[in-house]
């Protein structure tokens, strides 16, 4: 192995990737922004019904990665995989902007743009993230792979100032409000079309600087195609290839049908939320029955295999942001800030704001604890994340308690929960992305990282089940009233609404019943902000008692 000096910074590469990720974020987090909302009000969706469809797309698009990366270590490398799904999810975006236009005179056509525009940012995104995560680990040498959580805080920090951008420049042309409060429905396309320029610079960018800083030290191109890999891009004594017997493969693909079966039919899931769980687990379990593994590198990824199970219920929390929190701060918030009337889609910029201020501190911290040896190892900064998380919800829970359902939240509630919850991402999301680095053997690294977001997917999905349980809030209340209708009464059984009644609460898409979760009727906010402080605080606690075990399994990998 050619011997490379350890350098102190960080390559230029890395800040190509980062501008790269940046743009592709603005896209993504612009439109997500809007989306739910473009669907209630000019599509003409019910909120449960946009919280399902937001969750299986957010999820989808943490599927596809999975083969996105299983193409690209095998055949197309990572720089390939990366310009396709760039110039997918541009063409998915102007899909949507179509969808936007055309709304109004054929809502019809709107909706096939609509499911079209989706599924082709769903497989774009799909070669496109797993890629550029996989090559920020293949930068740095292996004597500098401890710089790894720092390099990925810093990464993490790109994706969020493009988050922070695109929740910014996509509400304000596409979520507009005029002085009475009447939203323009029509603006929505702006904000489509804002979000398929930035991802068309994501992708020149990357296009036009790749071959000149995209390189390892000695100056080889990083993420090329698979067949040019050297002896150098592997461990010593690691095997190059995944050897997979046919019984394997025939395994995983009836563990994957019937585990679907089961989670539709048992668990009564959408097809598309039974894919993304059956094929998380049929292909973490294709994975390690490969027979070239170790003994280390399985016990290694076994623990990528464990912190990815705990992330999911951090993210069904965190993904609360663009259905449920947004509908919260549509509906039942007094939005004001320093005099400005915020758009509801713009309250989640928070958010990507503080990951942007607290990126470099964090990864700071964690430079200073590891120069004094003090650095907890990855699994106790994702417990602390999901201990924080379950904090935040346990602040807002208590905030609603008495606003009845008439009184507004003030906003600087959801800014603090964005508060707690961006300190929650930065130990638990860049963490996790460095752990699937540093513990991956190179023949599964993209792949890996597909697994890794699947629990993301999973995730997601369960955030789209969890946001559809959202009791009414305000608005509900007082649009029931107009009606003539005691929506509380209704709801708490002591009036028995008229067919009329029932027939004049649907087309205004309000459900006369209150939403059950796991056998328990969630009555209001303060119940349903509950469930997630009882799944994260268990989750954190469960964790936090694994880490011995653990720290094992990672064989002195920190």
């Amino acid at each position: 192995m050619s011997e490379v000096a350890v350098k102190s910074g960080h390559p230029k590469g890395l800040w190509v990737l980062f501008g790269t990720e940046m743009w592709e974020r603005f896209n993504f987090y612009g439109m997500r922004a809007i989306l739910t909302l473009f669907m209630v009000n000019a599509l003409m969706k019910n909120e449960a019904e946009a919280s399902l469809i937001y969750g299986g797309f957010l999820g989808l698009c943490y599927l596809t990665p999975m083969l996105g990366g299983f193409i690209a270590d095998r055949f197309f490398g990572n720089r390939n995989c990366i310009l396709l799904g760039g110039l997918m999810m541009a063409v998915g975006q102007f899909l949507l902007f179509l969808s936007a236009s055309v709304f109004g005179t054929n809502l019809s056509l709107a909706d096939t743009l609509l499911w079209s525009a989706l599924g082709i940012i769903i497989f774009g995104n799909g070669f496109f993230k797993p890629n550029i995560s996989s090559m920020v680990g293949s930068l740095y040498p292996k004597q500098e792979k401890s710089k790894l959580d720092t390099a990925f805080t810093i990464f993490y920090m790109g994706i969020n100032m493009g988050a922070f951008l695109g929740q910014l420049i996509c509400p304000i042309v596409g979520d507009v409000k005029d002085a009475d409060g009447i939203r323009d429905i029509h603006a929505f396309k702006y904000g489509f079309l804002a979000a398929a320029i930035a991802m068309l610079i994501g992708t020149a960018i990357f296009y036009f600087l790749k071959n000149k800083y995209v390189v390892t030290p000695e100056g080889r191109p990083i993420g090329g195609l698979p067949k040019h890999n050297v002896n150098d891009d592997y461990e010593e004594g690691e095997s190059q290839k995944a050897i997979f017997s046919q019984t394997a493969l025939i395994g995983a693909v009836v563990g994957f049908i019937g585990l679907g079966l089961v989670f539709h039919y048992l668990f009564d899931q959408n097809i598309i939320y039974s894919i993304i769980y059956a094929s998380g687990i049929s292909l973490a379990g294709l994975i390690i029955s490969d027979s070239s593994l170790t003994k280390v590198e399985r016990d290694r990824i076994l623990v990528i295999y464990i912190v990815a199970f705990f992330v999911i219920f951090f993210w069904a929390a965190f993904e609360q942001a663009g259905s449920s929190l947004t509908f919260i701060a549509d509906n039942q918030t007094d939005r004001n800030f320093f005099g400005y009337n915020m758009p509801p889609s713009m309250v989640q910029i928070f958010n990507g704001l503080f990951v942007v201020i607290f990126a470099v501190p964090f990864s700071l911290l964690w430079d200073k604890l590891r120069a004094h040896g003090k650095e907890p190892i990855s699994p106790v900064k994702q417990a602390v994340g999901l201990a924080l998380i379950a904090l935040s919800y346990f602040i807002i829970a208590h905030n609603v308690k008495d606003l009845g359902n008439d009184g507004l939240l003030a906003i600087k509630w959801l800014i603090l929960l964005y508060l707690i919850q961006t300190c929650a991402e930065l130990c638990l999301s860049p963490i996790g992305l460095s752990l699937v680095g540093k513990l991956s053997p190179k023949r599964f690294a993209s792949l890996l990282y597909g697994v890794f977001f699947l629990s993301n997917a999973a995730g997601y999905a369960l955030a789209g089940t969890l946001g559809s349980i959202l009791p009414a809030t305000g608005e509900k209340f007082n649009k029931a009233k107009d009606m003539g209708i005691d929506l509380q009464a209704v709801l708490d059984k002591t009036v028995t609404p008229t067919a009329e009644q029932l027939k004049l609460l649907a087309d205004n898409q309000i459900s006369p019943t209150n939403p059950v979760f796991a056998g328990f009727e969630i009555n209001n906010l303060f119940e349903f902000f509950m469930v997630f402080v009882i799944l994260c605080g268990l989750a954190a606690v469960i964790l936090m008692a694994l880490t011995p075990k653990l720290k094992k399994m990672m064989h002195g990998v920190r």
